[in-house]
């Protein structure tokens, strides 16, 4: 095979070396590897600049030890490789010891064995910058074969000059994501401290008690409540006040899927185990390894699968399906429910080893209605977030309205509360937070107030009139009815027609009686203001 084949058969490889990975040290293995076979180079090394400090240092090398790797760090301009990189052209010695700027601070040049070895350093560029050199040592042949090789090397210089871009940014992606990562994290524990957790009532300090014991151990948790009153919050909570805070939250709805389905996104499948499974799936008992697993709506799992979180749960370990292999996790269950578990036990639809695998520690979550002194807390918080999102002032809320949302039975708990301070926020133009801008129901339920407020009001006064005018007017037997009924028509008339400036139509229409009937009772009480 001629030079010239030489050098395009290892070019080739070499491009498909550089683009089967992003691991420089490993590409730059391989790649000297080759070129050692093919050209008989023993001993390489890439070295680049380190951003931070400004100095050089071998990143990557063949033939050379990890402490001669070490001691390969240079200063600009110091030996042949500073020169290198701070004048950006290459250097090519036939005779190492000819060369006083020779450091030999690795002892590349002692290892070849030959009478004199010769070194061949080549700059690496990155646009018009010079960001480190790339240096071989070989025994000396002869010139023609010096200069190819260098020829060949230079060419190579630039090929590994794509590979450190890819690199570096592969590196930045993952500093950011690191980085990223843990603030994610931070915000998290931030976000679910206990303090964070909206309730001064009696029933939520006894919550905050519970579960502040609890999330230091690996105890599994049962979350007992009604829907909306922030069970998944809670199970955050626990889970980001744990020692198990850096591994993963896994969040599944038991019912929200089929048996079949459940079973796999729980403990995952293997290809073609059934039809559908065209590829092997983790499950979320895998995905959830080293941290908790939060099993929301548990009382709709089927009886057969409840056989195996059984034993998930007792033993730690489980098969994919359709797998024979087991798999063994640690995993923290947290587990809830809106349903009576108990109840559930004594119809057979739900095991009762289950439930007392389960019933380790119950939290009971308390409806909204038996903490309504917390509702002020929570709507200021809800304000404050929606107002944020959403670039809104939305601040005050009269006392009648206040008063609404405190008798309000908010069947749908915090979740409720919290959509229906968003739409009011969302629907609003000012500052006022008015009744109007709550949901129908709310509105109809303080309608409802009102109309019995009123009819308690009446029914009151009447009550007092009655009383007033039997004590009075008791002596007149007989006459009592006509004189007390006979005023009332008079005063109601009489107001009804100053209200609509003394026409009759109007003023029958607002009392609900027919304008005949009104002309009758104006002539028989002799009504004036009437036209």
């Amino acid at each position: 095979m001629s030079r010239k084949e030489l050098e395009l058969s290892v070019l080739e490889r070499i491009s498909q070396i550089l683009g089967s990975g992003l691991d420089l040290e490993e590409l730059f293995g391989q790649v000297m590897q080759l070129l050692g076979d093919r050209l008989g180079i023993r001993r390489a090394a890439l070295v680049l600049r380190d951003e931070a400090t400004e100095d050089l240092r071998i990143v990557a090398a063949i033939g050379l030890t990890e402490d001669e790797k070490a001691r390969g760090r240079y200063d600009m301009g110091e030996g042949i490789t500073g020169q290198v990189v701070e004048a950006g052209e290459p250097r090519v010695l036939a005779n190492v010891a000819d060369e006083p700027d020779f450091l030999n601070r690795t002892g590349m040049a002692d290892a070849d064995g030959a009478a004199h070895s010769s070194f061949i350093c080549i700059p690496i560029k990155s646009g018009d910058q010079t960001v480190g050199a790339l240096s071989a040592s070989k025994p000396f042949e002869d010139d023609d074969t010096l200069n190819a090789d260098a020829r060949l090397l230079s060419i190579l210089a630039g090929n590994i000059t794509q590979a450190i871009r890819l690199n570096h940014l592969v590196a930045v992606a993952k500093d950011q994501w690191a980085q990223e990562t843990q603030l994610l994290r931070e915000n998290l524990r931030s976000k679910y401290t206990f303090d964070n957790i909206i309730g001064s009532s009696a029933a939520m300090m006894d919550v905050f008690a519970t579960i502040g014991q609890v999330a230091a151990s690996r105890a599994t948790c049962l979350l007992l409540g009604e829907t909306g009153t922030g069970k998944e919050m809670i199970a955050k909570a626990i889970h980001y006040n744990s020692p198990r805070r850096d591994r993963p939250f896994v969040r599944i709805n038991c019912g929200a899927l089929s048996e079949t389905l459940l079973e796999s996104e729980l403990f995952g499948h293997v290809k073609g185990s059934f039809t559908g499974a065209v590829k092997d799936k983790v499950g979320r008992f895998e995905a959830a390894d080293g941290g908790t697993i939060f099993l929301d709506e548990i009382g709709t799992i089927d009886t057969q699968l409840q056989v195996k979180l059984l034993r998930v749960l007792q033993e730690r370990e489980f098969e994919r399906v359709g797998d024979h292999r087991t798999v063994r996790v640690d995993v923290r269950v947290i587990a809830a429910t809106n349903l009576d578990l108990q109840e559930e036990v004594h119809k057979g639809t739900f095991r009762e080893d289950l439930y007392y695998r389960l019933n380790v520690v119950t939290v009971y979550l308390p409806p909204l209605r038996n903490r309504r002194e917390d509702i002020p807390l929570l709507i200021d918080h809800f304000l404050d977030k929606y107002n944020r999102e959403n670039d809104r002032h939305l601040r005050k809320i009269s006392r009648d309205l206040m008063n609404t949302l405190l008798r309000y039975p908010w069947p749908g708990n915090v979740r409720e509360l919290e959509n229906a301070i968003e739409r009011g926020v969302v629907l609003s133009t000012g500052e006022e937070f008015t009744e109007e801008l709550l949901p129908i129901q709310i509105r109809m339920f303080a309608q409802q107030g009102r109309d019995k407020a009123m009819a308690e009001s009446l029914e009151s006064l009447a009550r007092k009139l009655a009383d007033q005018a039997i004590e009075e007017y008791g002596i007149r037997e007989g006459e009592v009815y006509d004189l007390v009924v006979g005023e009332v028509e008079r005063q109601l008339i009489g107001r009804a027609l100053e209200r609509h400036d003394g026409v009759k139509t109007r003023s029958a229409d607002f009392l609900g009686i027919n304008r005949n009937t009104l002309n009758k009772k104006v002539k028989e009480l002799s009504i004036p203001n009437a036209d």
